[in-house]
C-alpha cells in the first residue's frame, strides 16, 4: 500500500511538472509573439502619428499647389489681354507663353508643395534624381521632346496659324489646334488628321491660305477644226464679265498642247479667297465656258479612233485560215 501510495505522488508530482514546463513554454511563447505585435503595433502607432503630424502641412501644401494653379489661370487671362490687340500674324506666341509659362509655374508650385509637406527634401535632391537617370529618360521619352520642342518651335516661328489650310505629306487639312504633342486638322472630308510637330517641322510644307489672292487654271481642249482665237476670245470675255475674277495680275488663255485630238488651251486667273474659294470659282467658269462653246458651236472634243482600210485588202489571209 505504501508503494502504491508512493506511486501516485511521483505521477502527481511528474505530472505538475508537466504542466508547469507546459505553461512555462505558452507563456513565453505568447510573450515572444506579443512582443513582436507589439513592434509591429508601435511602427504602426509612429507612422499614424507622424502622419497626423504632417497634416497641417500637407494641407498648406495642397492650399499652396491650388494658389499656382489659380496662378497659371490669373496668368493665360494677363497674356490674353495683354497680347489680344496685337497683330494676328504674332497670336501664337499666346499660345506658347500660355502653355509654357504656365506649366512652369505650375512645376515651381509643385517642388514648394514637397518641400512643404516632405521633411528634408530639397529640388536639389529632385534634381539628382533626375540626373542620375536622365540617360534613360532621354531615350525613353526622345520622341516626345522632340516634339514638344518642335510645336515650341512652330509656335514660335509661325510658318502657319490655326485656320490656315496646309498641305504635309500628302495630308492636307485645315489646322484646328496646335499642341505641345501634335498638330490637329480638319481634312476636307471633315476627318481629323493627327501630325506629330516633329514630322511637320522637318517636312515641306505648303501653305494653301498664306496669301489672300490665289491661282486658278484649267484645260480646255478645242477640235483642231474650231477657231483657236474665237475660243479664246470667248473664255477671255467670260473671266472679264465675272466679278470674282481678279483684274491684276492679269487673267490670260494660252494654246499649251496640240494633243493627239484636241488642241488645248490652258486657263489662268487670280482671285481673292476672302470673296470666294478656288473650287467655287473654277466650277462657274468651266460651266460658262461649256455654255458658251455650245452657243457658239465649238466643240470640245473626245477622244476618237478612226480604222482606216483598203478597199482592195481582204480582212484575212486565206493561208492563215487553212493553216
Amino acid at each position: 500500500m505504501a508503494d502504491e501510495q508512493k506511486s501516485l505522488t511521483d505521477v502527481a508530482k511528474n505530472t505538475g511538472e508537466l504542466l508547469q514546463e507546459a505553461g512555462t513554454k505558452t507563456t513565453q511563447t505568447v510573450l515572444a509573439h506579443t512582443e513582436k505585435y507589439h513592434d509591429a503595433y508601435t511602427t504602426i502607432d509612429k507612422i499614424v502619428d507622424n502622419f497626423w503630424e504632417r497634416v497641417p502641412y500637407i494641407c498648406i501644401a495642397i492650399i499652396v499647389f491650388i494658389i499656382f494653379w489659380l496662378l497659371t489661370k490669373l496668368f493665360k487671362f494677363f497674356v490674353r489681354k495683354t497680347l489680344e490687340n496685337r497683330s494676328y500674324t504674332r497670336q501664337n506666341l499666346v499660345l506658347v507663353l500660355n502653355r509654357v509659362g504656365s506649366t512652369a509655374i505650375l512645376f515651381f508650385g509643385f517642388l514648394i508643395a514637397l518641400v512643404i509637406s516632405i521633411p528634408g527634401f530639397t529640388p536639389g535632391q529632385l534634381m539628382s534624381a533626375l540626373g542620375i537617370g536622365s540617360v534613360a529618360i532621354g531615350f525613353a521619352f526622345k520622341d516626345i521632346f522632340q516634339n514638344l520642342l518642335s510645336g515650341i518651335l512652330i509656335l514660335l516661328s509661325e510658318p502657319f496659324r490655326i485656320g490656315d489650310s496646309i498641305v504635309v505629306n500628302s495630308l492636307e487639312g485645315t489646322v484646328e489646334d496646335i499642341q505641345i504633342r501634335a498638330t490637329f486638322l480638319r481634312s476636307p472630308d471633315g476627318r481629323r488628321i493627327v501630325i506629330p510637330n516633329a514630322t511637320v517641322y522637318t517636312s515641306a510644307l505648303t501653305v494653301n491660305t498664306a496669301y489672300q489672292q490665289r491661282r486658278c487654271e484649267f484645260v480646255v481642249g478645242i477640235g483642231y477644226e474650231d477657231d483657236e482665237q474665237k475660243a479664246k476670245q470667248i473664255i477671255l470675255d467670260i473671266l472679264n464679265n465675272d466679278r470674282n475674277v481678279l483684274s491684276q495680275p492679269a487673267f490670260s488663255v494660252n494654246v499649251t498642247a496640240l494633243a493627239d485630238f484636241s488642241v488645248n488651251l490652258t486657263v489662268r486667273w487670280w482671285v481673292d479667297t476672302t470673296e470666294t474659294d478656288i473650287s467655287s470659282s473654277t466650277s462657274t467658269i468651266q460651266a460658262q465656258v461649256k455654255q458658251a462653246f455650245n452657243a457658239n458651236g465649238i466643240n470640245i472634243p473626245y477622244p476618237i479612233q478612226e480604222l482606216k482600210m483598203a478597199a482592195n485588202q481582204p480582212l484575212l489571209n486565206p493561208e492563215a485560215l487553212t493553216k
